[in-house]
């Protein structure tokens, strides 16, 4: 059979065709990578608390500090390979196609990122060598990780778009807990340093890319008559927009910590912006992750058979729950976050919760947005996507220069907010109408409602007057299962037959 043509990939027509045994609803892989981010949270929830009283504000800058270029780095390498794997899979999985498939849009991109990875490295040392100055032992362990980086991000897209979910959500629970087990050990028998929490990592990332690369010799097949340049170019074309917007959103997400290192020259303000930061970041992944690895390789699929009315009607079905849970969740951090990171991390990073209330009640609202906004890349429309990203970056950068000077960290926490939430907004506007999907309007007054009624009874409680976090925690938790969760399961019965009969509601319900 003839391989297809660029177009055809650019078009993305093919048939549709991931694996039966491999298809299922969003439900049940949102089931699946739910439960797994549990699972990863879990050990969040040990590694966070440890390093933030093993490590001081200062290593805890350093690891955000260089955490920020390895991510853009990254980025930069992986040339956006993996938004066309997920895009432009072949949904129609005979040979020929996922031979072609394989060959043109992960082993080449693979091929291409290494020899990047390689020049750079090179020129990189050559001109540290010529200028006289050593490399940091720290900045080696990120170099080292940032090809095992782009090879593991490329082989989980594969697995999320051909709906491996299974194999996908126990590699990840596993490669978290090893890395919790290395980390720890580093920092704890070695040395208590952002170097020890590098090193740990990049055992990890060794480690999963060999059992990743065994997979590979498996299930992908790379076919040198396969080899089609023209179909690379139009994945390309596709992907280099997405390649600056990730690039862009790594520097949404990281620019901050370097402007307040280079504004306010200390590493301590960093690291009390980054405690904050990276546990809102931890939160967001119960939600978001398991969210968009469930719903976006089902819309693709949907999209390319059912039309774009079938789409909508699988983002009613999804934005339901997400309704509630997206509300719930964020004034309940914006209660009681504070407190709560304080109980986890203890008193002496007390200035980093309200970094954390801020930027964690964002999250879920943003998630809300986007999944109902959510349809450009649909269509492919990556360039408007990456404006949209820019269009960020740029207010975040424009707000930091005006408000760190006057509030410190927390002018980052604002033009960060502020940021995000433009572009959310914006992408709902510019959703095509006929992909757009509010929220349903019952779920919506609902869950405000009872939000209002949370706010109002832990305004009225005084949960000041008790001294312990832990105490404060749990009794705000109290109030928002009897003010939140309470009203809304009373008010929407939809809500408590999804609970109540969740496996048939999440498995055929919502979406296949």
């Amino acid at each position: 059979m003839t391989p297809p043509s660029a177009n055809d990939i650019g078009q993305g027509q093919a048939a549709a065709s991931v694996n039966p045994a491999n298809t299922a609803g969003v439900g049940k892989h949102y089931v699946r990578y739910s439960s797994a981010t549990v699972l990863v949270m879990l050990a969040g929830l040990i590694s966070f608390p440890a390093l933030t009283r093993l490590l001081d504000n200062t290593q805890y800058g350093i690891l955000g500090y260089y955490d920020t270029w390895m991510m853009m780095a990254a980025a930069v390498i992986k040339l956006g390979a993996q938004h066309a794997i997920l895009r432009l899979y072949p949904f129609g999985g005979d040979d020929s196609r996922l031979t072609h498939f394989a060959t043109n849009l992960v082993f080449l991109p693979m091929i291409v990122s290494a020899g990047i990875w390689s020049v750079a490295v090179i020129a990189f040392s050559s001109i540290s060598a010529w200028q006289g100055s050593a490399i940091s032992p720290v900045l080696w362990c990120g170099i080292v990780s940032i090809p095992l980086l782009v090879f593991n991000s490329q082989v989980e897209m594969t697995l999320r778009v051909s709906e491996r979910s299974r194999l996908l959500t126990t590699t990840k629970i596993v490669s978290r807990w090893m890395e919790l087990a290395l980390v720890l050990g580093a920092v704890v028998l070695i040395q208590r340093s952002a170097l020890s929490v590098y090193a740990g990592k990049l055992v990890c990332m060794t480690i999963v890319a060999l059992f990743y690369a065994s997979w590979v010799k498996r299930h992908l097949h790379f076919s040198r008559a396969a080899i089609d340049l023209p179909a690379y170019r139009a994945s390309l074309h596709y992907s280099l927009p997405l390649v600056l917007n990730e690039i862009a959103g790594a520097a949404l997400v990281s620019i901050d910590r370097v402007m307040l290192k280079h504004m306010l020259d200390d590493y301590a303000v960093v690291g009390i912006y980054t405690i904050g930061y990276a546990l809102a970041m931890q939160l967001s992944v119960l939600m978001n992750v398991p969210t968009w690895d469930a719903f976006i390789p089902v819309a693709n699929r949907v999209h390319s058979l059912e039309g774009a009315a079938m789409v909508r009607a699988l983002k009613a079905k999804v934005l339901l729950p997400a309704t509630y849970a997206c509300i719930g969740m964020s004034v309940a951090i914006w209660a009681i976050g504070s407190d709560g990171l304080q109980m986890l991390s203890g008193p002496s990073k007390a200035a980093s919760g309200p970094v954390f209330a801020w930027v964690g009640s964002m999250y879920p609202l943003v998630l809300l947005m986007d999944l109902a906004g959510f349809g450009l890349l649909l269509l492919k429309r990556s360039r408007t996507v990456l404006v949209l990203m820019l269009m960020a970056l740029a207010i975040n950068i424009s707000l930091n220069l005006l408000l760190i000077p006057v509030h410190g960290f927390m002018g980052a926490v604002y033009a960060t907010v502020a940021a995000y939430t433009t572009m959310s907004v914006a992408r709902c506007l510019l959703c095509p109408r006929n992909l757009f999907q509010m929220p349903d309007r019952r779920a919506l007054v609902v869950a405000i409602g009872a939000a209002a009624a949370f706010l109002t009874a832990v305004h009225f409680a005084e949960l000041s007057v008790f001294q312990a976090h832990w105490q404060r925690v749990a009794i705000g938790a109290g109030v928002w299962v009897a003010c939140y969760a309470a009203p809304v399961l009373i008010l929407d019965p939809r809500m408590w037959r999804l609970i109540t009969h969740w496996r048939t509601e999440l498995s055929m319900n919502i979406g296949r």
